[in-house]
């Protein structure tokens, strides 16, 4: 049997940095680690090859050279999806699909899709292979139980070039203790966080480096901390060992929830296990919209306080935000612009709210008649799934206002040296000097420090950095990068709108 499992391309969002991975001549993000995971879980005697749309073509010589393409995605990839569904329908092809884009609404896809094995693999794709090698495969497979992490393969990089990729990703976890309003993570995987081993851990980062990566590693769960005993007991202790003995190869990123800024202990472990950044949901500085879409961890609390106690701690801060909730004030845009400045988080992603499938928010919404249509995945395209209690045009405009605020040179490169001067890495970190970041640092020169409209606010923090922070020097050359970026996709997915 001979299995094409092709990852659909991503447009040009915040979280594709697709114009700062030109910068170091990368071509996607990441890898797409859940087809890795169910490549890994198919018989050892069929044949397999992995197209990710991101990197490269997809050609009908590949599509025709299988007996089964297998397709997952989210909903910001759905164009993309479409396309490849309707080029295997063409060449005769069958379709299995599967991920959350098919699990939250496969019913669009009929009549493109032969099997759709939904929900979590782990559960699914056994019962599905089982009755493929019986020649009686059904049309879907669905299951709401949840799956044992402990019984998840290691996944199957042999499928990449790290060439294509900025980063390389693990899962170890799977579910959130918290169930915020608009969040479809605990109808996927629940509020009972579902952890891997640390012998599962360990042989994921041993894969990672016998591909000889050097660099930053994404721990994509949803919220990382959701077990806290098991971090500080096995896991990071694990991590802190690994990385000793390997003479410290990576960096982490990953998610987690503002309470983490309660846990010193906790903190000071990530850093010395190699974490320099997360990934938190602040959503809204007016308390009266974190109490009605249930941000539990971020209610009753200074919040800049917390943010700026992470980044002192050696953990940058990357900040979601979310204007559009029904309690939001008429002030909600300043008050935005106001904190992202003031808690010196860089990489702050804004967006409009949408309301996902399967969430309470579009259970509710559903309800009181105020659905429009489904969300597009992408909450900075400005296109509105639901009536706002906000005049809408009022909303957008607000909403155009913060973005183009706190991106824009003036105020980003300011928010940049702010950072640097607080944040406080490890000081066993190291930064890995390669051909690729060398090159980088002589575009940002170019691209920004030259032809740039930002150039005397590129120089301002270059010329800062060298004589007060000459450690963080790659670091600012990186935020610079991040910063031509984020004005990119404003300008092209927001000002067009």
């Amino acid at each position: 049997m001979k299995i094409l499992l092709v990852y659909p391309e991503c447009p040009p969002t915040f979280w594709s940095f697709k114009y700062a991975l030109k910068f170091i001549a990368r071509k996607a993000a990441y890898p797409p680690l859940g087809l890795m995971t169910v490549a890994a879980m198919l018989p050892s005697g069929w044949e397999r090859k992995l197209v990710d749309l991101n990197v490269g073509k997809l050609r009908d010589r590949d599509i025709l050279w299988a007996d089964y393409v297998f397709i997952s995605a989210m909903m910001v990839q759905d164009v993309s999806v479409k396309e490849v569904l309707c080029r295997c329908k063409k060449l005769g092809r069958r379709v299995v699909a599967g991920g959350p884009l098919f699990t939250a609404g496969y019913a669009e896809y009929e009549g493109l899709v032969e099997h759709f094995v939904l929900n979590e693999a782990e559960i699914t794709l056994p019962q599905f292979l089982q009755d493929l090698q019986g020649g009686t495969p059904k049309h879907i497979y669905t299951s709401l139980d949840a799956a044992d992490m402990k019984k998840s393969p290691l996944p199957d990089r042999s499928l990449i070039s790290k060439r294509h990729y900025g980063s390389m990703n693990i899962q170890y976890s799977r579910g959130c203790p918290f169930d915020c309003e608009f969040c479809n993570i605990t109808s996927l995987f629940g509020r009972v966080p579902r952890t891997k081993t640390v012998e599962q851990l360990l042989a994921e980062l041993d894969g990672i480096h016998a591909l000889g990566w050097k660099g930053s590693v994404f721990i994509v769960d949803d919220n990382f901390i959701g077990n806290k005993r098991k971090l500080k007991d096995e896991v990071l202790p694990a991590i802190i060992g690994w990385m000793d003995s390997k003479k410290r190869p990576f960096t982490f990123i990953t998610e987690a929830s503002l309470n983490l800024s309660d846990d010193e202990e906790l903190m000071e472990m990530m850093v010395r296990a190699g974490f320099d950044t997360v990934f938190i949901g602040i959503e809204s500085p007016n308390a009266e919209s974190l109490e009605e879409c249930s941000k539990i961890a971020n209610r009753n609390r200074d919040m800049v306080a917390s943010v700026r106690k992470l980044q002192q701690s050696g953990l940058e801060v990357q900040g979601g935000f979310i204007v559009g909730f029904d309690r939001d004030p008429e002030q909600i845009f300043e008050m935005m612009i106001d904190f992202v400045q003031n808690s010196y988080i860089v990489t702050a992603m804004v967006g409009l709210l949408h309301a996902l499938p399967d969430t309470r928010l579009y259970r509710r919404l559903k309800e009181e008649g105020r659905l429009l249509k489904e969300a597009s995945g992408n909450n900075t395209d400005i296109l509105i799934n639901f009536v706002p209690t906000m005049d809408i045009k009022e909303l957008v405009e607000g909403y155009k206002r913060v973005i183009g605020n706190i991106y824009s040179p003036k105020q980003f490169y300011r928010r940049a040296r702010r950072f640097l001067r607080e944040y406080r890495p490890s000081k066993g970190m190291h930064f890995h000097i390669r051909f690729n970041y060398l090159m980088a640092l002589f575009k940002s020169i170019l691209y920004i420090g030259i032809l740039g409209r930002e150039r005397f606010h590129y120089w301002g923090l270059v010329v800062w950095t060298l004589f007060r922070r000459p450690g963080m020097f790659h670091h600012a050359i990186t935020l610079s990068i991040y910063g031509h970026h984020f004005r990119k996709v404003f300008k092209k997915t927001v000002l067009s709108c």
